[in-house]
């Protein structure tokens, strides 16, 4: 099942790169999920994080169904409801590591640990019956430019980052340990701006002294390097939908789009693994907020 699971997802996000499509941008690219795009949400309200969050942006785009909360079977009973009848579950995954004690080659006992990875079965609210009234409502409508623009000026700003302007384009140097933005009047919309932002400022995470990623890259189009785009690809889309920002493929994802494929198709664990460490970057972005901005987020 294990291997199945990482299969199926790399597959899907292989089958949408191939025709030119970003998997982590499609949510905001249709029209079956109008109003604010959330972190699909577990039953108690707390949304779900890593490859979890496409693979349930991905079942809801293909159902059609516009509500952001998933369960198990158990959870729904729980709840006093339950799934109709002939309805199907999707996957979701659940990663963690067990210790094992195991004899040396001198005889002596160590412990190893051991990765796993488990794979459950939810339902949306959409499938089921008799939830609380709050399950069914519908995501609330986007919030405006100018509530949607302060907000993200906030948010950006409390990281702390040396942000810089000016030139034409965006990237983050880490000799310098700075992020380098075009001027806000070049970019097509405020959520270009701040989408492109999110996605420097997730590579900004990967510095020695915050979160110390390293893909052995060594130089520009290396696979090392477009491990690390795929993880500030997807940072970003996880950021903007923190942030109720809606992101727009780059004029450079074409380019990048076949060395993705070559990662993916050469490891299915890859799409995992950025997922994983997107999440980290996002988690320790959203950890520089002051409080009120953090509770403003998960409203």
């Amino acid at each position: 099942m294990k291997n199945d699971i990482y299969t199926q997802v790399t597959d899907k996000i292989i089958a949408d790169l191939e025709q030119g499509e970003l998997t982590w941008l499609k949510p905001w690219s249709t029209e079956n999920l109008n109003g604010r795009i959330v972190r699909p949400l577990r039953h108690n309200g707390l949304p779900y994080n890593g490859i979890n969050v496409l693979m349930l942006w991905s079942a809801a785009l293909e159902t059609g169904f516009s509500s952001p909360h998933w369960m198990t079977f158990k959870q729904a009973q729980e709840l006093g409801a339950h799934v109709r009848k002939g309805e199907r579950g999707n996957p979701v995954v659940y990663a963690n590591t067990m210790t094992k004690t195991e004899e040396g080659a001198d005889g002596a006992e160590e412990e190893k640990t051991i990765p796993f990875l488990k794979t459950y079965s939810v339902f949306n609210a959409e499938q089921i019956e008799g939830l609380p009234a709050h399950y069914y409502a519908k995501p609330e409508p986007v919030i405006d430019s100018a509530q949607r623009t302060k907000h993200a000026e906030s948010f950006f700003a409390a990281t702390g980052a040396d942000i810089r302007h000016g030139g034409s384009r965006a990237f983050y140097s880490g000799g310098s340990d700075h992020v380098q933005m075009p001027p806000f009047e070049c970019f097509r919309s405020p959520e270009s701006y701040y989408a492109t932002l999110a996605h420097e400022l997730t590579h900004w995470t990967k510095h020695k002294s915050r979160l110390d990623r390293e893909f052995g890259r060594k130089k520009w189009g290396d696979e090392g390097y477009a491990r690390e785009e795929l993880v500030a690809e997807l940072g970003a889309a996880f950021l903007c939908a923190d942030l109720a920002l809606t992101p727009e493929a780059g004029a450079d994802h074409a380019a990048y789009i076949q060395s993705w494929l070559k990662v993916l198709k050469e490891d299915k664990r890859a799409v995992f693994s950025a997922a994983a460490h997107a999440q980290r970057a996002a988690d320790y972005l959203n950890g520089l907020q002051p409080k009120g901005i953090e509770e403003g987020i998960a409203a």
